[in-house]
């Protein structure tokens, strides 16, 4: 039997899509803009690497907001940032400024990290029984955003030559706008089971300290930061290689596409075979991505792995998410929550930061093959979580 849709499920759905193109536009194009403004080629990959710490940045103050304000003023806070992206980086590239540009990053790193919250927003709308649907229903908005991002950048890059991707990001702060008036109608009132007191959450530490959630962490910092690591090089690389920015902008869309195309079935993957299942077929998709990227450079194998790392990302982030949600009372949520994307996206800009100087000095196939003993690491960790705490199948 199915169950009607949530409408505030929904109404993060359509936010999700929209608010996601604004990743796509940073992720298209932000290696090829640092490379042209940066004083030096192993800069290129700075300003994604800015993005990356704005989320981390962002992350424990979004949970503090959260607890103190609620959901919705969290999300518009996260739109603002969105249009200060926007506007900040259309004037870096009007006035050339490469210190402009990694500040506009800033902004929309924590809009992305607010963004984020979204999946753990939706679980508090459902049931216990729905929250890895919940979890993935608001993921598959991101179909939407892997077409509108780099389509938005192809349409727009061009139409003020003089200042190649200013007008991107004019429509990039349009589109934050528009899913501000998306998030402006919700109530996102958590249910009654949330509402209860403080005084009776765990001690931090207990909760920290669980092994599920441990895992959980380790896997969606392995799943994410390995997708980060290879998607910040892969624009860049295909343009060292001579590939074309159009052919650079459809592996990125057909990228994002694959990140959340699963979505559609991921969460019901999860109910019915568990998390760390699921997760494991995800760290497997994300090692076939690397050894796609070692067999070689042509537009097919760049395209290929960029596909397989969006699977795999999908399954990864989608089981590590619902076992984050399994080792926490809904009271606890908000804090443990930013915790653990705390831990995600600081230690994402390690691989953020590096990516950029290893593609310049050693090349894509090193990039590739780095992927590969995390990946190891984390399914070993995941092994080991099933069999000394099994979980019982969700039915």
């Amino acid at each position: 039997m199915h169950r009607k849709l949530d409408p505030q499920v929904a109404r993060l759905a359509i936010a999700q899509a929209l608010a996601g193109a604004n990743a796509g536009v940073v992720y298209a194009n932000g290696a090829i803009i640092g490379h042209a403004l940066a004083p030096q080629p192993t800069l290129a990959t700075l300003p994604i690497s800015i993005f990356v710490i704005g989320m981390a940045a962002s992350t424990l103050p979004v949970g503090a907001l959260t607890r103190r304000h609620g959901r919705k003023a969290a999300f518009l806070v996260g739109n603002a940032c969105g249009v200060m992206l926007g506007l900040a980086a259309a004037l870096a590239l009007v006035i050339q400024s490469f210190a402009l540009f990694c500040i506009a990053m800033l902004f929309g790193g924590a809009y992305a990290a607010i963004v984020l919250t979204f999946r753990f927003a939706a679980t508090e709308c459902v049931d216990a029984a729905e929250q890895p649907k919940a979890i993935s229903t608001v993921l598959v908005g991101g179909v939407a955003a892997g077409v509108i991002g780099p389509q938005l950048v192809t349409w727009t890059m061009d139409l003020w030559p003089a200042h190649t991707y200013a007008v991107t990001y004019l429509a990039a702060a349009g589109v934050a706008l528009l899913s501000a008036v998306v998030l402006a109608g919700g109530t996102f009132r958590p249910p009654a089971r949330a509402a209860r007191s403080a005084a009776s959450t765990r001690p931090l530490g207990e909760i920290l300290r669980q092994p599920r959630l441990v895992v959980a962490m380790l896997c969606g910092l392995v799943s994410y930061m390995m997708m980060n690591f290879m998607m910040t090089s892969a624009p860049l690389a295909m343009a060292l290689c001579g590939i074309s920015r159009a052919y650079s902008n459809d592996g990125l869309e057909m990228h994002i596409v694959a990140m959340y195309l699963p979505s559609f079935f991921t969460g019901r993957l999860v109910a019915r075979h568990g998390a760390p299942n699921v997760i494991l077929a995800g760290l497997a998709l994300i090692a076939f991505a690397a050894l796609t990227g070692l067999a070689g450079m042509t537009v097919a194998h760049f395209w290929v792995s960029l596909v397989l790392l969006g699977l795999g990302w999908n399954f990864g982030w989608v089981g590590a998410s619902a076992l984050v949600v399994q080792s926490h009372a809904p009271e606890e949520g908000p804090r443990v929550q930013s915790i653990n994307d705390f831990v995600v996206f600081g230690s994402m800009v390690i691989g953020s930061l590096v990516s950029g100087s290893l593609l310049a000095a050693f090349g894509w196939s090193t990039v590739s093959a780095l992927v590969l003993p995390p990946v190891l690491l984390a399914a070993l960790g995941v092994l080991w979580l099933r069999q000394t705490h099994p979980a019982p199948r969700a039915t």
